[in-house]
């Protein structure tokens, strides 16, 4: 788990990202969460991309396991379901965790195109999973209450190991050599 700061990601990082993402990453300021075996998890992007583009996504959800078991968790129709638990108690921390994001992707970068504007539907809507399950892995339990619900319910677990010898396609040795 990170937050900004971050330590600026390995050439390995790097490869390891674009293989799991399927193309060349872009933009990436760190590694915001780890699988236990230390391949990333979560990258940290920009809030403006080199080419001007204004970005909101700050954690990223790279791990391709991760990634499939969040959206087969979309799949099943669980986001009204979430959505209609942005009430009471739950519902502040859900606007808390809103603005955690904003002051996190505001500690390296103001865009103003996108300022208010945090990610997955926050603070009002459940719109995207995988950013939700992003910030709850990049900040840790507690922060993202809808992010650490979609996790509890996901088939994946950020505890057990899912991932390829990303090794073998040149990207990083396997095991903790990241950490």
């Amino acid at each position: 788990m990170t937050t900004p700061p971050f330590d600026p990601p390995s050439a390995a990082d790097i490869a390891t990202v674009s293989h799991q993402l399927g193309r060349p990453a872009r933009n990436v300021i760190g590694i915001a969460a780890r699988c236990v075996c230390g391949a990333p998890t979560v990258v940290s992007t920009k809030p403006r991309l080199d080419d001007g583009t204004p970005f909101p996504t700050l954690y990223y959800l790279s791990h391709p396991a991760a990634t499939a078991a969040v959206s087969t968790l979309e799949a099943t129709s669980v986001m009204p379901e979430l959505a209609a638990l942005l009430t009471g108690d739950l519902g502040e921390a859900y606007r808390s965790a809103h603005l955690a994001y904003l002051a996190d992707r505001n500690s390296i970068e103001t865009v103003p195109e996108i300022d208010g504007i945090s990610a997955g539907g926050m603070p009002e809507r459940v719109k995207c999973l995988h950013a939700l399950v992003g910030h709850s892995l990049a900040a840790g339990p507690g922060v993202n209450p809808i992010g650490d619900l979609a996790l509890e319910r996901c088939a994946w677990s950020p505890t057990v190991c899912e991932c390829q010898d990303y090794a073998a396609n040149g990207n990083r040795d396997s095991g903790s050599s990241l950490l």
